[in-house]
């Protein structure tokens, strides 16, 4: 099914989108070329009916290109067998029955296309031709379902190894102390891309072998900071992730306006939002609220007009340890690292 069918009059918005699943997807990002069949059966003009129709049994197949002199001239189908079966005419030609107002797709089109004609035309096949307007193949419904499996198959493997890599990561590095470090650049305003790093970075510690709490926890704190970065500085700023067995180190920093009060910025509710953002659903001045829920660990530094840094930490039990390996000085890391001016909150 496409997007035409289950949104049809609706224009594709960014939650729509959505809910678009993968297999749609590949209908956008696959080429006919990947999914077709190249070297299809054949028949001749000259061919009979009856021997076309032993050719179908055979092969288990319901149409083929019609051949005359090596030259694309026709399509012979199940259904021209069938109308050839009731006039009890199959020593007929193939060339008395044969269809030849073809219907052709590009092999470098996508299968969306193919798709599209599918519906468009009733038909149940078409035929492929490349850049020189030769036959290339065809294209079945049969033929576009069996790429699709075959390449979400793919995608399926290809993530179980970037799982098994990412969750072993540490475990072959020779080290006193490993870290993975994550960094994405906010813009100010970009709504549009707002929870796409937190996302990046959930998915990565997923992969990493992080329990589902322990990931959650993660993008929600990283969420809420990166919102922050959008909707209440000057310039953006930057998400920094320091991922270790043992802890999870996360950082964002931006160059102004800074916060006047960080007593006040830290109750439930108050927000320097402006009644625009508001209106958008985001400014309920929670987010240091729902960091400081989510992590051991929290400080926050700020001077008006110059910036903030916010860094927040989640340390890790030995079963909960991520990207295999858990140094056996990593208790080291667990203490308060809060000191002179800087102000520090404590989950």
């Amino acid at each position: 099914m496409t997007d035409q069918t289950r949104f049809k009059g609706q224009i594709i918005s960014d939650q729509l989108a959505g809910a678009i699943t993968r297999t749609e997807e590949l209908a956008y990002e696959l080429k006919v070329s990947e999914v077709m069949t190249r070297e299809p059966f054949t028949t001749s003009t000259l061919m009979t009916m009856e021997e076309a129709l032993d050719i179908f049994n055979k092969n288990r197949i319901s149409g083929a290109p019609v051949l005359e002199n090596g030259a694309l001239v026709g399509v012979i189908s199940i259904e021209d067998l069938i109308r050839a079966l009731r006039k009890n005419d199959l020593s007929a030609p193939v060339q008395n029955y044969m269809t030849t107002n073809l219907v052709t797709i590009r092999d470098t089109d996508t299968v969306i296309e193919a798709l599209k004609l599918f519906v468009n035309t009733k038909l149940g096949r078409l035929i492929v031709i490349d850049s020189e307007n030769q036959m290339a193949g065809i294209i079945t419904k049969g033929d576009v379902t069996r790429g699709i499996l075959k390449a979400l198959d793919q995608d399926y493997q290809e993530e179980e190894v970037r799982i098994y890599r990412a969750s072993h990561l540490f475990e072959d590095i020779s080290s006193d102390r490993s870290t993975l470090v994550l960094r994405y650049n906010i813009k100010v305003g970009d709504f549009t891309h707002g929870g796409s790093a937190s996302s990046n970075i959930k998915r990565a510690l997923l992969r990493m072998g992080a329990n589902p709490q322990l990931a959650r926890r993660c993008g929600i704190a990283v969420y809420e900071a990166e919102m922050n970065l959008i909707i209440h500085t000057t310039n953006g700023g930057v998400l920094r992730v320091e991922i270790e067995p043992h802890q999870i180190t996360m950082q964002a920093t931006d160059e102004g306006p800074g916060i006047e009060d960080i007593d006040l910025a830290m109750k439930p509710g108050y927000s320097t939002a402006t009644q625009e953002v508001r209106e958008l659903g985001f400014g309920a001045g929670m987010g240091l609220v729902n960091i400081k829920r989510c992590v051991d660990w929290m400080q926050l530094e700020s001077t008006p007009g110059i910036g903030s840094k916010l860094r927040f930490k989640i340390f890790l039990k030995e079963e909960d340890t991520v990207g295999e390996g858990y140094p056996s000085s990593a208790k080291e890391s667990t203490k308060d690292e809060s000191s002179g001016s800087h102000r520090s909150f404590g989950a």
